[in-house]
């Protein structure tokens, strides 16, 4: 049985509540694909109103800027994201199976039951792959995160770094090797698609050779002896 995940977004990301009304909605929705389709920087909300049948002051009544409803909208990635790690591993009882099954999900080997039909996610997970670091290389991101505005994108690292831990209870930098993990599984995407020189991936461009390194890597350190 299929389910919509609805997660609790951070009020300071927005003026008025998008999931409340049907427009609210349709803003998120066009936003996303506008974004993927453009870029975020020829991304308006002058466009989006056009793309969305509305008024740009409509769209300002719900976002203060174009930034802050990318926030939103990465941010709801990162909530669904982490609720596929959770929902997948929580049955689970060894730690390797579980860190497989995390690398699968970050490489786009994902269950797509448990998501709002209304956002694409295939559209959502390419402005994760090329956006998402626009929303914290910003000269205010210490304000922002005292708004608690990437608690979503922690509470991700968190989970993934208990899960290194558990794998190996002496590892001493398992928030690092999760956030590069997370990291390494965009940049790695994003550079055998479009800068392939950069990768070991560019001839076949198959996510499973990403997948594969990032199996590597992340065993091969944490078994590591630290001296």
């Amino acid at each position: 049985m299929e389910w919509q995940l609805h997660p609790k977004m951070n009020e300071k990301l927005y003026l008025k509540d998008p999931d409340h009304s049907e427009i609210g909605k349709k803003i998120i929705s066009n936003g996303i694909s506008l974004i993927r389709k453009i870029g975020f920087e020829l991304f308006t909300f002058k466009k989006l109103a056009e793309e969305t049948g509305t008024t740009e002051a409509t769209i300002y009544r719900y976002f203060e800027n174009k930034l802050r409803l990318l926030n939103y909208i990465v941010s709801w990635y990162w909530h669904w994201l982490d609720y596929q790690v959770m929902f997948n591993t929580n049955n689970l009882t060894d730690a390797e199976k579980k860190i497989k099954v995390t690398i699968q999900i970050l490489t786009w080997q994902l269950d797509t039951n448990h998501a709002r039909q209304d956002i694409d996610l295939e559209d959502l997970h390419e402005i994760i792959i090329s956006e998402s670091s626009k929303v914290y290389l910003t000269k205010h991101v210490s304000e922002d995160n005292k708004e608690q505005l990437f608690m979503p994108y922690k509470n991700l690292c968190s989970r993934i770094s208990q899960i290194f831990i558990e794998y190996n209870p002496g590892y001493v930098y398992p928030r690092s090797l999760a956030t590069t993990m997370i990291e390494m599984a965009h940049y790695q995407d994003f550079f055998m698609n479009n800068l392939p020189s950069l990768t070991d991936f560019g001839n076949e461009k198959n996510i499973k050779h990403v997948r594969n390194f990032l199996v590597d890597l992340i065993f091969s350190t944490l078994e590591k002896k630290l001296n």
